[in-house]
Order: C-alpha cells, then structure tokens, then sequence
C-alpha cells in the first residue's frame, strides 16, 4: 500500500512457487481529487467463443431488428441476459470460402475466423494464415498483463497431417495465430490452466515439490493473504473472501476431476489424460477458468474453441448419439435438424453460463461483464452447405460503455467479419488500420 492508501493493480499474493493475482478491489482505485473526478476505469477484455460446424441459423435469427426482437428457440438461454448481449446478422467471412481452392471448408473456417485470410492448401508443415485479431491485441497492450493472452479449448489437438481435404490439421484446431505461420494451440486441461494461471515459474522446483505434496495454491500463499486483509476496508474483504473461496472451489472441482474416468474420445482418436468425464463439468471448468483469469487481470485476451472446426463430438446428455459433423449434413432431414438445434442450444447454455459468471462479478460501478466485450460465433452459417456468409455471431459485454447490448442489428450482406474485430480492438485501445479482409470498422455498436 503507498501513501495514499492505495494498492497497485499490480498487487499479487505469493508463496512458495506460486504467484497469484487478485481481482479489482477498491483500495485499488484512485481518490477523487478536489477539483476533478479521478476515476481509473477498470481494464476492458477481450474473448473469442468459436463454435464448430455452423447452426441451424432458421432458430438462430430473430425476425426483427434493433431491441423489439424475441430470441429463436436455440438462443431461449440468454432470456434472463438478453440486454447484454448483441446478435449482429449479416456478416461474413469470405476467407472461409474456395476462392479456388477447391474443398476444405472447416479447415478454412477455422482458420479465417480471426484472420480474415486465406489459408494456404496443405496437408504439410509449409501451412499459412494470417496474424489473428487476438493476437494484434496481444502484440500492443499484451505486456501489460502477466499472460499477453490465453488460448483455451475442449478438444484436444489430435495430430498433425491432413486432417479436411488437403488442409492441414493445424487449421481446424487453432483460432489463435501470432503471425501468418505461427499458430497457437488451446489448452484443454484444466489442471493445466489452473497453473498457468497461478504458477510462478513453470519449471520452479518448489511448484513441482508443492504438486508432489498436492498442497493447494492458496495453502502456499495464505500467509500472504492474511497480511493483505488487515490492509482493506470491509467491502474489499468481502471480496477477498469470495474470491480466495472461488478459488479453493475450482481447486476441489479440478481435484476431483482426475478422479473420475477419463473422457472417452471419438473413435480414432488419442484419448486425451485427466480432462472430466462429463463433457458439462468440463465446459464449466473452462469457463470457470477463463472467468478468473479476466477477474484477477492475468490476462486481458483470451480465445476459447468450444469444439475444433469439423468436431464429430457427441452430444449424449441432449440425446445426440451421432457425430457432430456428420449430422450437419442433414439435407432438410428434421429428425437431424432437431439434433442438429439440440446441439447449438446446448452450446448456447453453455455460453450463458460463462458470461452469467462474468456478470454475476461485481467491479467498480458495474460488473465484470460490462467491462468485457465477448464474441460468440463460428465462420460457417448451415453446416449443410458449407454457407460462409450471414454467419451466427453474437457479441456479450459493454465494452466498458462502449457498446450498447439488448439489440438485433442486421448489416448489409457481404460485410467483412473482420470490420467487428477491428470495432472490438479500437475499443481495447488496439486499434489498427486493417486486419485480413477487413474494409472498416463496424458501425452501429454504440
């Protein structure tokens, strides 16, 4: 604490191994001055959700536009969060498309999301795409956070080679690329995740003693955070106190995850080593993750793959027994179609319940959600017929004030995807002239 009171953001709790970060308390704000009101606004954050194989985009679309709309059946789960969220029509990412190329869909899919550039045809280590919008966060304000940026997921990279019609593997499992020939794979561990987050050096001797030993995080610094309570007023105690809680919470959770029979992969695949055994509890434990690393300001950046491009996943627990992908080519079946919606709704439970943890996160006057700009979507429309225009994006957060939510906007066909990027990174205070096949930034978001 300095002379006025405050404690820098840059406060992190320590012991042996591990350093921790800690969420935004207001001891950590400025005092407001006599003559002016000095108020630090809280940092705004980024992620990307991207969703394999499209949707059934007759249950995605609401009929009308601006904030008269009634949300489809398959986005029903954002009822009670409706006005924090955007869905914005009309997109497109043409990058996803041949463009000459020939097949390869998802692969490019994937691959475009971000970018907005074509990727190179090859099965090979010679592959390309194009520096992601992440990542151009990441490069300008990246050394401002402990972790330049974080790159989750649920599936497991499987291997190199080719993996869609000539395309390499590496496309359909990265969203995240540091430069055109540099991808970034996700984590699918949670343990994994858990520490990054929390461990001081990865190879620390101490952190491995302390793992041999099994001692929690928070046992190695609760000496620490003890010293810091007797420096907070009551409010930010409180907060202390729920956020040392969620904590030990998710240790349990991760902890009793390696427990439980490991997940059973789709046939042909590697089977993946302590992930959950319940595809729910694993989705939760990501986004539990993702949700602390954006509170306690690890990171500011993050992308998360609900499933890689093309994932054949099943769907059991809402009575999907088929592969993903093979059922989105469904051709006007109804009996697929409805598997087909069973699917993006699940996908969109599982979004609310990220973002209704972000916003159930209280930070200066708002919520964590309100200082956070999530986007949701994937770069194919109807998984059917491979459609890489109107595509499924939504867009979570006010972008600390900066956005206005509870709206359908409908923009003009063909406008670039990547034009929403670049309204998202001039509003992380990353702004760029262009990004891929961008041609401006994104009106009508304000």
């Amino acid at each position: 604490m300095n002379a006025s009171g405050r404690i820098s953001r840059r406060t992190v709790l320590r012991g042996v191994g591990t350093v921790m970060a800690l969420p935004l308390f207001e001891a950590m704000l400025p005092r407001a001055r006599a003559a002016e009101t000095d108020t630090a606004p809280a940092p705004r954050r980024m992620a990307y959700i991207y969703i394999p194989n499209g949707v059934h985009m007759q249950d995605w679309t609401p009929a009308k536009e601006g904030t008269d709309f009634e949300l489809p059946s398959i986005l029903q789960p954002l009822a009670p969060l409706r006005d924090d969220v955007l869905v914005l029509s009309g997109l497109t990412c043409d990058k996803g498309r041949p463009n000459g190329d020939g097949a390869g869909d998802h692969a490019r899919a994937s691959s475009a999301f971000l970018t907005g550039a074509q990727a190179r045809k090859t099965a090979g280590a010679n592959f390309r795409s194009g520096v992601s919008a992440d990542q151009v966060a990441a490069q300008k304000l990246g050394d401002q956070t402990r972790l330049a940026s974080l790159e989750l997921g649920i599936e497991a990279f499987r291997g190199t080679g080719n993996c869609d019609s000539g395309y390499s593997c590496v496309y359909e499992h990265t969203l995240a690329w540091r430069n055109a020939t540099t991808p970034l794979p996700t984590e699918v561990n949670p343990k994994l995740i858990f520490e990054r987050l929390f461990a001081d050096q990865p190879n620390d001797p101490d952190r491995l003693k302390r793992g041999r030993l099994r001692a929690s995080v928070l046992d190695a610094v609760l000496e620490d955070a003890h010293s810091l309570e007797r420096q907070l007023g009551g409010a930010d105690r409180q907060k202390l106190d729920q956020y040392l809680s969620s904590v030990r919470e998710l240790e349990d959770r991760i902890h009793r995850a390696e427990k439980l029979p490991p997940v059973q992969p789709p046939e042909g695949t590697k089977k993946p080593e302590q992930l959950p055994a319940d595809l729910t509890d694993h989705f939760h434990l990501i986004s539990d993750l993702l949700v602390l690393a954006l509170q306690t300001d690890v990171t500011r950046i993050v992308t998360y793959m609900f499933g890689r491009e093309g994932s054949d996943q099943k769907y059991t627990m809402v009575g999907v027994n088929e592969g993903h992908h093979s059922i989105t080519h469904h051709q006007g079946k109804k009996e697929l179609t409805d598997k087909i919606k069973a699917i993006n709704t699940y996908h969109i439970e599982q979004f609310a319940y990220l973002i209704g943890k972000l916003k159930a996160i209280k930070e200066g006057e708002g919520t964590l959600l309100d200082n956070c700009m999530i986007a949701y979507g994937s770069a194919i429309a109807d998984g059917n017929a491979h459609e890489h225009g109107d595509l499924p994006v939504l867009l979570a957060g006010r972008g600390g004030g900066t956005i206005r939510t509870g709206r359908h906007i409908r923009y003009a066909d063909e406008t670039p995807l990547n034009n929403l990027w670049l309204a998202m990174l001039e509003r992380f205070g990353a702004k760029t002239g262009k990004l891929g096949d961008s041609t401006g930034i994104l009106d009508k978001l304000a």
